[in-house]
């Protein structure tokens, strides 16, 4: 696996760093590709990755593409989606840059700032006869109120598409979270829980639907080689999917792993009466440790601190979205905004050593009782 990089060695410690399988046995998988000759158009590799990733996860089916962007971008034109599309403002850019790139106009929706993703209760006042989706945003693998937003886009005849980039892994209701919505877009980014180093799928909830998004995936065309959609070139290479592939025999240990850090830096960190954590719905991957500041300045205090060692947290999702007014009008979301100041991502992966885990809660609890101690005085 990969070498630990830790402060101890005077290494940076990062954010987060991909989980790899040995190389020897990604370059078993990689021998085959070499010996065919096939390295893209829905090769034998991707088909493999497809369906064990489906095995693993549960899925009925799973459509292998080039990255999530694409795949939120392939859900939209599957459900044929137009004018307004609601979703939350607190998520990485990629999600509004789908909905527009798509000609449609995505409708903010502010969050609820305990669990950090869409409040329903919110939803319902948003919609307008423009409206033909809700795109639900799954934040740091915690589930969003999926049964509400069902319920809401049913009573409207809306289609759900879940921003599932972070939902590897996270079963809701006793199945993957992947299987709720018309259609979840999924992530095989370098940081995501199960990497191709770049890549995404699309999770479908019926047969057509599926087939119609394998045919966007490869221009349009259909099993007779007639173009019959609207497609363009989603596709996942083989040399991505043998590293997908490889991965996957990893990725188990890498949720239990992820799941004891997470906890480890809890049972550390909650000693902090000023600290707060992502209220998390039922289940979760923990791939990710949101850290909630009383403010901003703690929070940049507390960087500098942990930058001083060699430690690089990461300002997840800051600024929220709806601020970015060179592509969207801007419209106030208060949590979202306020949230988005004070939330800081603590370093979490699989090579991860449990004392760097100490390290940098400790880090963090004495930066902050320095900073009140100071203002004390």
């Amino acid at each position: 696996m990969n070498k630990n990089k830790n402060s101890e060695t005077n290494k940076n410690i990062y954010v987060t760093m991909p989980t790899l399988a040995p190389i020897d046995e990604l370059n078993a998988i990689l021998q085959g590709v070499w010996e065919r000759g096939i390295l893209t158009h829905n090769g034998p590799v991707v088909q493999e990755f497809e369906r064990e990733v489906a095995r693993f996860l549960g899925l009925k089916n799973l459509v292998a593409v080039s990255n999530g962007t694409i795949a939120i971008q392939m859900g939209i034109k599957a459900l044929e989606l137009t004018g307004e599309i609601i979703t939350s403002p607190f998520t990485f850019v990629a999600t509004l840059s789908a909905i527009i790139w798509e000609h449609c106009t995505p409708v903010f929706v502010d969050i609820n700032p305990e669990t950090l993703t869409i409040d329903p209760q919110k939803i319902e006042e948003r919609i307008t006869v423009r409206t033909s989706a809700i795109l639900p945003v799954h934040v740091f693998g915690n589930p969003c109120q999926m049964e509400d937003i069902d319920a809401i886009a049913k009573r409207h005849d809306l289609k759900v598409l879940s921003d599932a980039a972070h939902a590897v892994g996270v079963t809701y209701n006793g199945k993957s979270l992947l299987e709720y919505g018309d259609i979840a877009a999924t992530s095989f980014h370098a940081t995501k829980m199960l990497n191709t180093a770049e890549g995404g799928g699309c999770v479908a909830s019926d047969n057509a639907l599926h087939e119609k998004l394998k045919r966007i995936r490869f221009f349009g065309f259909d099993n007779a080689k007639d173009v019959v959609e609207d497609g363009f070139n989603g596709k996942m290479t083989e040399v991505h999917a043998a590293l997908g592939l490889a991965n996957l025999n990893y990725l188990q240990t890498a949720l239990d792993d992820r799941k004891k850090k997470y906890f480890l830096y809890k049972e550390i960190l909650s000693e902090c009466e000023q600290l707060k954590f992502q209220q998390i719905n039922q289940d979760c991957n923990y791939s990710y440790f949101p850290l909630i500041f009383l403010n901003e300045k703690i929070l940049l205090t507390v960087e500098k601190a942990l930058n001083s060692k060699h430690i690089f947290p990461r300002r997840y999702f800051y600024p929220s979205v709806n601020t970015f007014t060179k592509v969207v009008p801007y419209v106030p979301m208060f949590h979202s905004e306020d949230i988005a100041k004070r939330i800081l991502c603590l370093p979490l992966y699989l090579d991860l050593s449990e004392s760097n885990v100490q390290l940098i809660a400790e880090t963090v609890l004495n930066t902050i009782q320095n900073t009140f101690n100071h203002a004390i005085r």
